[in-house]
């Protein structure tokens, strides 16, 4: 718990271990908007049309954006169909009133990109949706989206905030690196320096 009561939430909070006896759901995604748009951009700045350049980008990204949450709504409502019933008017879903989550590697609940490497590995983007990533983790194309879906009602979104020594010294453990290694790519959350 933190000091104002709030939990101390982690990721693996929001699984049921089969031992329990719930049917519960966890999975993978990858999805992209942006094959075909370097051309494009390439164009537009040859042109020295700065706006249309940005402007393609932002229309991309938001794309892939929409097409995960798309995507998300097939799984609740169709593919998994744990909320086969669902019905949420426009302002709802962009509330997240929906019951699941879609977290990201690199986000607040899990700010090591690392863990898109598991999904590179299980899902293969490479060959399945010709998302690459690059050394530091960056997908391409640009306007890419991938992350993991969590079924279970209790699951939400939250921020870790920023890590103790303690907490670092365990992950490193559990990942079998050096220290070093997990505060380079956890620098930026770190609460220390």
């Amino acid at each position: 718990m933190f000091p104002d009561g709030r939990p101390n939430l982690c990721l693996a909070d929001f699984i049921a271990p089969e031992s329990l006896g719930i049917k519960d759901y966890i999975g993978m995604f990858a999805v992209t908007a942006g094959i075909g748009l370097d051309p494009i951009v390439a164009e537009f700045e040859r042109q020295n049309d700065v706006y249309s350049s940005i402007m393609a980008k932002a229309l991309a990204d938001r794309f892939a954006e929409a097409f995960a949450e798309y995507l998300h709504e097939k799984v609740r409502t169709h593919y998994w169909g744990y909320a086969s019933n669902e019905s949420l008017e426009k302002e709802e879903l962009v509330k997240e009133r929906y019951q699941g989550i879609r977290p990201a590697p690199g986000y607040p609940a899990n700010p090591d990109h690392r863990q898109k490497e598991l999904i590179w590995k299980m899902i293969n983007p490479v060959a399945n949706a010709s998302i690459e990533v690059t050394s530091s983790l960056a997908m391409l194309p640009a306007s890419s989206v991938s992350g993991l879906y969590f079924a279970n009602p209790q699951s939400r979104y939250f921020g870790l905030g920023k890590l103790t020594r303690d907490q670092v010294q365990d992950y490193v453990k559990r990942r079998n690196e050096p220290l070093a290694e997990s505060e380079r790519w956890l620098a930026s959350s770190l609460a220390y320096q």
